[in-house]
Formats: structure tokens, sequence, C-alpha cells
């Protein structure tokens, strides 16, 4: 197995990992109880809102990851054509959405000012997982890749 094809298969481990840590600690006041929330809880608890929007977040956090990884591994072990590189390209974009929509939600409840907002170490490792995601099928596309 290729370095490229290891580390796109690691993700398939960090990723769930990510879903799971603590994004973000939310709390009212500095000195109440701060809650985690992370990816799978903040999926839940949309849930029993809005599902819509939980769909969108799974679609987005979940299966567009997922999806990426092994569209990838699948490219890299010839098992799919080399005409996916571009779906490759956009399935990135689309987990690439969700970081940033995780940072709007924290630069607005900062910019309230009511409460407490710490980022979590989940946060990092889901952006460092997406990021590594889209760097690893940019150094696959510039691979010749046969068909």
């Amino acid at each position: 197995m290729t370095k490229l094809r290891l580390a796109n298969m690691s993700l398939l481990i960090l990723f769930p990992i990510a879903w799971v840590a603590p994004l973000m600690k939310a709390g009212l006041l500095p000195v109440f109880f701060q809650s985690e929330i992370s990816v799978l809880s903040g999926i839940r608890s949309l849930w029993h809102t809005d599902i819509f929007l939980a769909l969108v977040v799974v679609f987005f956090a979940l299966i567009a990851p997922i999806a990426k990884v092994l569209a990838l591994e699948g490219l890299l072990s010839n098992r799919l054509p080399a005409r996916i590189k571009p779906l490759l390209f956009q399935l990135g974009r689309l987990a690439m959405a969700d970081v940033f929509l995780i940072a709007i939600y924290i630069t607005v409840a900062k910019g309230i000012g009511v409460g407490r907002l710490e980022m979590g170490w989940g946060l990092y490792l889901f952006t460092f997982c997406v990021l590594a995601s889209l760097g690893l099928s940019l150094l696959a596309g510039k691979r010749h890749v046969p068909a």
C-alpha cells in the first residue's frame, strides 16, 4: 500500500473520532458548567428542532467526507476510472463547507457576548481531516493514475 493510500485510509479512522470529539464547549456564564458540543451531539440536537438542517449537516459532515475518502481509495487502487478526479475535488468542497459553517456559528456566538465559548480539540481534528483529504486528492490529481 502506498503512503498516499495509507494516509487516505487513516482518515476512515480519524473522521469518526473527530465526529465524537468536542468541537467546542459552550456555557451561559463563565461560572456555570459548560457543555461539550460534538458533530454527533449537534446533529442529535438539530434532529429534535430542525430535521432538514440536521440532514444537511449529516451530508456535509459525515457522508461527503467518507464518500471522498472511499472514492479516492477506489481511484488510487485502480478500481475507479480517472474521470472521477473532478468529483473528488467537489466532494472536498462539500466537506469543507461544514468547517466554515461551524466557524460562522462560533463567530456569531462570540459576537453576541452572552455566555462563553471555547474551541475543543475536535474542531482542530475535524479541520485537519478535511484539509488532509483535500491535500491528498490534490496529490492524487497530480499523479498519473491509470484508468
